[in-house]
């Protein structure tokens, strides 16, 4: 008799429709986009750190920055494009000489070229005419050619721009040499099913070859739109470690990466067991804690506490956990507190060897739920305290930002 599955896979049966690319090429943006998050600086160093690990972890494209912002980026774009990794080094630009420029001197081999494309950016924010947008996107893209450059072109807030303005301004940067077309959710505000549908008309429309999606997390959405895009057969996503970026960031790498290695079967060629590490080297550097409670790298992700939960995962791991911990380096915790049952402690005592009567293992769990329950809440409010003062305002200080304008030599009118 055939024995029946621990548990039930319905992934298969939407199979038939979905359309994944070979292979998919992950484009990382930890270090432009991710780099934007309020209160986030990479140093040269420490770009070409999270640069080399991002390399050795698979990823196929990395976005080192944007040369023009300033002398210090500049030379961080070109210390990555030095350091000799596998992965491709692109570097970003706006659809002006200069920035495309920039990005010549820095030796980078791809481009992306980037223009804002709805009505209220073109309104308010450029002060630009469709067709304006359309004649400088069309001379940068062939500034950048005529370079020898991997031209990607990306639009801002494709999602609220009108179709016809998207399908005219993609065919012509395309026809004009375009290698990778990108669609961005700037705002978060596509949902899988209406994302499917626009992506699939912007297919019907533009006939893409090679092509990408940018999505933001404002509605915590990033990684079910990019898997949704990738779904209908976008080839390459971007991605932000941890899902740093702005405002509420972007697509998490290692949520991407490892839903497509889990759930749908896929094989990225990305090291996975090195995404924990990944995680905690950017944690670090830019100095963004990761929630407990996020995904795969969360400090909790993997960890467990209530006693059915830890009776469960002590008898089968499947009850509580989709995946081994180990597949993204990590390992499983049994928590101790005042939720813990029996199963926990029993697995406790024998890392030493130590077995104990009924009784007194249960007067041992009356003990540590005790102890659980009676664990003050001082050093946790204390450094709730700390981060929310540190990241509600993080940037420079008024004080600091006035002294500024005084050092400037600014005249400032007292009030």
């Amino acid at each position: 008799m055939e024995e029946r599955p621990l548990v039930e896979n319905y992934h298969a049966a939407t199979a038939a429709s979905r359309r994944f690319a070979e292979p998919i090429v992950f484009w990382d943006e930890t270090l432009r986009d991710g780099e934007q998050m309020p209160g986030v600086h990479f140093s040269p160093e420490e770009k070409v750190r999270i640069a080399t690990v991002l390399s050795d972890v698979g990823v196929q494209v990395i976005d080192a920055g944007i040369p023009v912002v300033s002398p210090d980026e500049a030379a961080a774009v070109r210390a990555v494009v030095g350091a000799g990794l596998r992965a491709k080094i692109l570097a970003s630009a706006r659809t002006v000489p200069g920035d495309v420029d920039a990005v010549i001197r820095s030796g980078a081999s791809h481009i992306a070229i980037f223009v804002a494309a709805s009505e209220v950016h073109l309104r308010y924010k450029l002060k630009m005419t469709q067709d304006q947008v359309l004649q400088a996107s069309l001379a940068s893209v062939r500034q950048a050619k005529e370079a020898g450059l991997h031209v990607a072109f990306v639009t801002e807030d494709t999602v609220r721009a009108p179709f016809d303005f998207v399908e005219r301004l993609y065919t012509s940067v395309m026809e004009a040499g375009a290698d990778r077309l990108v669609v961005s959710d700037t705002v978060g505000i596509m949902t899988p099913l209406t994302f499917r549908w626009y992506l699939e008309e912007f297919a019907r429309r533009v006939h893409p070859v090679d092509w990408s999606v940018h999505c933001h997390n404002d509605f915590g959405l990033a990684v079910a739109n990019t898997l949704t895009a990738l779904e209908v057969g976008v080839t390459t996503p971007h991605v932000c470690v941890n899902g740093l970026g702005e405002r509420s960031g972007n697509a998490s790498l290692e949520e991407v990466v490892v839903a497509l290695e889990s759930l749908y079967g896929i094989r990225t060629g990305l090291r996975t067991e090195r995404l924990y590490e990944l995680s905690r080297l950017v944690e670090e550097v830019s100095g963004i804690p990761v929630a407990a409670n996020k995904a795969l790298v969360g400090y909790n992700s993997f960890s467990h506490e209530a006693g059915i939960h830890t009776h469960g995962v002590l008898a089968h791991t499947l009850t509580y956990e989709p995946l081994q911990p180990e597949v993204v380096g990590r390992h499983r915790q049994m928590i101790l507190g005042k939720h813990t049952g029996k199963a926990a402690l029993v697995e406790k005592l024998k890392e030493r060897g130590v077995a104990t009567t009924d009784p007194l293992l249960l007067e041992l769990l009356r003990r540590v739920k005790e102890g659980g329950e009676a664990r003050g809440k001082g050093q946790l409010r204390s450094f709730l305290e700390e981060y929310r003062t540190l990241f509600e305002h993080p940037g420079l200080t008024d004080a600091e930002f006035w002294q500024m304008v005084g050092d400037a030599g600014i005249r400032v009118e007292a009030q």
